[in-house]
Order: structure tokens, then sequence, then C-alpha cells
């Protein structure tokens, strides 16, 4: 694995594109995989920045606690919630995904 901020972009929009249709993951487990641990919040800003020039699937991407907690305009709640559910994803009314039926913890193809 390449080391150093580009490596670790590299590496989590690789991971991003793997998480399966109809599955989430979050942030930190996106982290953990492409190396940092604790990089949870460097995942979104590569999610954020990167989302539609590498048609990345952002939204199967939510916080540890199963919550859709993105607060941008470009990547609005509802339209989280639009697109999980067009996966057959359910989510609350409160934007809270059930991970232990949806999540995804798998399969890191290199």
């Amino acid at each position: 694995m390449a080391k150093g901020p580009t490596g670790f972009k590299q590496r989590v929009i690789q991971i991003i594109k793997q998480v399966p249709f109809g599955k989430v993951t979050t942030y930190g487990t996106i982290s953990t995989f492409a190396g940092l641990p604790r990089g949870a919040r460097l995942v979104g800003g590569i999610l954020h920045f990167n989302t539609e020039a590498l048609d990345l699937p952002w939204h199967r991407i939510i916080n540890r606690h199963g919550f859709i907690s993105t607060n941008c305009l470009e990547h609005p709640k509802q339209a989280q919630k639009a697109l999980l559910l067009s996966e057959g994803i359910e989510v609350s009314d409160d934007f809270i995904v059930d991970l232990k039926q949806y999540g995804w913890w798998g399969e890191i193809n290199d």
C-alpha cells in the first residue's frame, strides 16, 4: 500500500467503490481499511470533494451509529435517504439505518 495522503486517498476511493449495492458502511470502517483507523473525517472530505468526478456511491457511507450525518448542500440527508431506499435499504424517519442488517464490513479486493 502506498504511503502518505495520496496513497490514503486512492485507497479510500478504491474501498468506497467496493461497497455493494444494498449495503452501507461507516466512515471509520473505510478509514480503517485504508490504513488510518482514526481518519473518518478525512474519508468524509474525500467523499465530498470527489463524489461527482469519480462517480462514488457516497450514499452508502454513514456514521458509526447508523445515522445519515451529511450536512452539505450538495448531498442532503433526504437525497441520501432516497438513494438508500432505492437500493432496498430501510431508513427510519430520523435518518437511521440498521447496521446489523445492512452493514458491510467485508471483503476488500486490492
